[in-house]
């Protein structure tokens, strides 16, 4: 066992070149988003409304142009939708089928009567982990959803007690374990070994979403002591039961978990074809990348369960089509809020708020490890978006990691995983999906959500910390 100083940064700093307009900036960005967060907790408003305010006061507040403030959240609203509204929508689908076939009974079921009612929050991490393996977030979300709220119904525990660790399994592998775009982004970055960082990316996230998951649902639910919604992000969950009365055979659940874990599996294989064999030209390649893309893994099991879900259980083509538009209709304020959230992130990427918290990097002088980590955590804070934070955070400090070992490299793309983390705000679009699909007020996305968020970061950030000292 070797032992390595901290690579200091100061010899390679660059004079900072921080500005009155870098102030002017931050102090922007902090009134939007205290804007926002008023005209929603304390006058009520729609967060859609509030969103686009509060980007009208940074954009305009930062001195951009009329034109560019309202590109900027136009185009920061598209490229939201264009990433996750899709998916949403098919996951909505999905979930209507699962539930009202019988399939998420199956589901909820089996984890209740053989997990028993204490083990239930550790066999939803499991589930969340293993969904989150090659999924998004919100991906991940939107599948297990149904699974959530029929399992906090039927175990009569606290909503949080469930949510919590479907969340953190979700978050934390998405964060941390390559082919997540954000891990592989800094280990581009840094130029680490992508084997050395998955593997401790791995070694990484089972104690984070452990400590963040089943262990830290028993704080949030004392501090949210919520039931499940009697709808959560288009899917009725009302009564005792979401299954419909036309089902005559509803699904196995092994007909359910292959189905559930259908587009896992088309995304697993995508992924480790892509670690496997990165540079390779041939149809099976090809073929794997195509099916493995979520819009057409997605599509794909919203077909299978068409059968699966649909024909299978005595459905016929109408009642699935009913189905599928009662799916979707009430998802679109989430869409709109969403996509607001997305466009208020771009707002402030667009005024160069992310550039002037990159330079207060410049002149710390702390360790590499620290550098990446923290400035990873500023530009999450102030843009909202882990894979800008991630980006930027890791091609500021990837001059500096010249001469680190191979695993501290690893390390480092950790690092800026963890600090791209950090408490989910009203400027990242996942915390307005969580808030909505929960049906919960700001205050206790806050309480839960960001909590749960910044304990990941922080826990994360300290087991990478332990293992840099000791490798």
């Amino acid at each position: 066992m070797t032992f390595v100083l901290p690579v200091r940064a100061a010899a390679a700093a660059k004079p900072s070149d921080w500005t009155g307009h870098d102030t002017r900036l931050l102090l922007v960005a902090l009134a939007g988003i205290a804007l926002i967060v008023v005209l929603i907790a304390a006058f009520d408003m729609h967060p859609f409304l509030a969103l686009i305010l509060g980007s009208a006061l940074v954009g305009f507040g930062s001195g951009v142009a009329s034109g560019d403030v309202i590109a900027n959240f136009e185009d920061g609203v598209g490229k939201t939708l264009m990433e996750v509204g899709l998916l949403i929508a098919l996951g909505a689908m999905l979930g209507k089928l699962l539930a009202e076939s019988g399939g998420a009974d199956q589901v909820v079921e089996t984890l209740v009567s053989r997990a028993g009612k204490r083990m239930v929050p550790w066999a939803i991490a499991l589930v969340a982990v293993i969904v989150g393996l090659p999924m998004f977030f919100e991906i991940g979300l939107v599948l297990l959803l149904p699974v959530i709220v029929l399992v906090a119904k039927r175990s009569d525990l606290p909503l949080m007690r469930v949510a919590i660790p479907a969340l953190a399994g979700l978050s934390v592998l998405h964060g941390l374990v390559p082919p997540h775009p954000g891990p592989l982004i800094a280990i581009s970055a840094v130029k680490a070994d992508l084997g050395v960082t998955l593997g401790l990316g791995i070694l990484v996230a089972i104690p984070t979403a452990i400590i963040c998951g089943p262990l830290f649902s028993y704080v949030a639910a004392r501090w949210v002591p919520v039931g499940p919604p009697e709808s959560a992000g288009g899917l009725q969950t009302g009564g005792e039961r979401a299954r419909s009365d036309e089902v005559t055979r509803p699904p196995s659940f092994a007909v359910t978990l292959g189905t559930i874990l259908f587009p896992v599996v088309l995304m697993l294989i995508r992924a480790v074809t892509d670690l496997v064999w990165p540079d390779a030209k041939n149809g099976w390649k090809s073929l794997a990348d195509f099916l493995g893309e979520p819009l057409v893994a997605l599509t794909l099991a919203v077909l299978l369960a068409m059968l699966t879900f649909g024909y299978a259980v005595g459905f016929n083509g109408k009642q699935i089509t009913e189905r599928f538009g009662a799916g979707l209709g009430p998802i679109a304020a989430i869409l709109l809020i969403v996509g607001a959230g997305g466009g208020f992130k771009q707002t402030l990427i667009g005024a160069g708020v992310g550039d002037s918290i990159a330079k207060a990097a410049n002149d710390t002088g702390l360790s590499v490890l620290v550098i990446g980590y923290l400035l990873a955590v500023a530009l999450r804070l102030a843009t909202g978006s882990a894979t800008v934070a991630t980006t930027t955070a890791a091609g500021i400090v990837a001059p500096l990691a010249h001469g680190v070992p191979s695993t501290h490299l690893a390390l480092l793309a950790l690092a800026i995983g963890c600090g791209s983390l950090f408490l989910s705000h009203v400027n990242d679009a996942g915390f307005w999906l969580v808030n909505q699909s929960f049906r919960l007020s700001v205050g206790d996305t806050f309480k839960t959500w960001s909590v749960m968020e910044t304990l990941i970061s922080l826990v994360g950030f300290g087991f990478v910390s332990l293992l840099w000292l000791v490798t």
